[in-house]
C-alpha cells in the first residue's frame, strides 16, 4: 500500500493510498486527553537534539516528572512486584524480610509475571524517509522506539529489536544487561532503505523467538499490503502476547494538504507522476479512510490497539500508550493468578 506525496515523497496512485484518522483511537486511550500538553516537548524542538539517547532521556524525564499530575498518581511507575498473601498461598514465596519491616505479608511474583519482555518492530523502509516538518517519519519512529526502550530499561525490562523493510535488517534479542540499550540505539540509527515493505517478516520472526508472553510494539506507517497481516497478528495473540501498533504518519499524508501541481516521486519504486492535488484529494481521502477502516476492523477483531501518531504529536503520548498496554498485561496476569488460586482451592477441597 502506498501514498501520494510531495516531490520528496512517494507518488503512487490514490487507489493504493493509506492514511490515519482520529477515530482509530480506542475509547480507553490514555493518550491525548490525559496527557498534560503544557509539559510536552514539541517534536520539532526535540529533533534538534542530535544524540538519540539524549532525546529519549529528555522525553522520559519529562514524562515521569508529569506523572504526579496524571490519573496514575499512586500507581507505581515501576509496577508491582508483590501481591498480597491470601490464605492457602505457598509460603515458600513469602517475602520474610518485607514482613519483618512492614508487618505485612506479600508474595514475590515470578519473573515471568513481573519483568516484561518487549519486542520493538521498527519499519525502516524508504517510505519512512518522507517528511514535511523538517524531519522524516523514520526519525520520528526511531526516536519513539528509543524512548520506549529507555523507559523500559529503567523498569529493568528486557527489550528486543527488529528493524525491517522488505526483509529483516537488524535483530537484537530481548535482554536486560549492561550495554544492551546502547547496542539497540546504534541499530536504530540505520537509514531507511529497501525497495518495499513486508510487514509479515518481522512478525513471523518474533513469533518464532518470543516463547514467553510479552509485549510486541510495531512502529510503521503501514503503507504496505496488509494481506497476511491478520494471520501473523492472530498467531501472536494466540501465544498470549499483547500487541500495540503505533502508526507513524506525516500530517500531509493524513490531510493531503498539498495545493500546487507537482511531480510526485515514489521513494520506493522511483516512479514519477505529475499530479494536481486539488483534483486528486477526494479520491485519495476516500481510499485513505477505507484502508484505515480495514486496519481498525482487523485490529479490533484481534483485541489489538492501533494508535495513529502524526509526526507533530509529542512523543510522551507513545509512553502513555505503552503504559496503557502494560497495565492491561498486569491485570491479565492477576486474572490468571486468581483463576489458578481458585482452581487450586477447588482441588484442595
Amino acid at each position: 500500500m502506498s501514498e501520494l506525496g510531495t516531490p520528496a515523497s512517494r507518488g503512487k496512485k490514490p487507489g493504493d493510498s493509506a492514511g490515519a484518522a482520529a477515530s482509530d483511537q480506542p475509547a480507553s486511550s490514555l493518550a491525548g486527553s490525559r496527557t498534560d500538553r503544557s509539559r510536552s516537548i514539541d517534536p520539532t524542538t526535540l529533533m534538534r537534539i542530535r544524540n538519540l539517547q539524549l532525546r529519549a532521556r529528555t522525553v522520559v524525564q519529562g514524562f515521569l516528572s508529569g506523572l504526579h499530575k496524571s490519573p496514575y498518581h499512586g500507581f507505581s511507575v515501576e509496577f508491582t512486584e508483590y501481591r498480597q498473601y491470601s490464605p492457602g498461598d505457598d509460603l515458600r514465596y513469602l517475602d520474610w524480610k518485607l514482613l519483618a519491616r512492614s508487618d505485612r505479608m506479600h508474595l514475590k511474583r515470578f519473573e515471568d509475571e513481573t519483568n516484561l519482555r518487549c519486542w520493538l518492530l521498527v519499519d525502516q523502509s524508504q517510505s519512512m524517509s518522507f517528511g514535511t516538518l523538517g524531519y522524516s517519519k523514520a526519525e520520528y519512529a526511531r526516536t519513539t522506539a528509543a524512548t520506549l526502550a529507555y523507559f523500559l530499561t529503567l523498569q529493568r525490562d528486557a527489550i528486543g529489536l527488529i528493524t525491517f523493510d522488505q526483509q529483516v535488517r537488524e535483530f537484537l534479542p530481548a535482554r536486560f544487561r549492561s550495554g544492551h540499550l546502547q547496542r539497540l540505539l546504534m541499530a536504530l540509527e540505520r537509514s531507511p532503505g529497501g525497495e518495499s515493505t513486508d510487514l509479515t517478516a518481522p512478525l513471523e520472526q518474533v513469533s518464532r523467538l518470543a516463547r514467553r508472553r510479552g509485549l510486541v510494539v510495531l512502529l510503521s506507517d503501514l503503507l504496505a499490503p496488509i494481506a497476511g497481516l491478520k494471520n501473523r497478528l492472530a498467531w501472536l495473540r494466540a501465544m498470549g502476547h499483547e500487541v500495540l501498533i503505533l502508526r507513524v504518519l506525516d500530517p500531509a499524508e493524513i490531510d493531503f494538504s498539498f495545493e500546487k501541481e507537482a511531480l510526485f516521486f515514489d521513494l520506493e519504486s522511483g516512479r514519477e507522476l505529475w499530479i494536481d492535488p486539488v483534483a486528486a484529494r477526494r479520491g485519495y481521502r476516500q481510499r485513505f479512510e477505507q484502508h484505515q477502516a480495514e486496519l481498525i476492523t482487523l485490529n479490533r477483531d484481534l483485541g489489538i490497539d492501533l494508535y495513529t501518531l502524526p509526526t507533530n504529536t509529542p512523543l510522551d503520548r507513545a509512553l502513555f500508550d505503552l503504559l496503557d498496554a502494560r497495565l492491561r498485561r498486569t491485570r491479565a496476569v492477576a486474572r490468571r493468578q486468581a483463576r489458578g488460586s481458585a482452581n487450586a482451592g477447588g482441588g484442595a477441597r
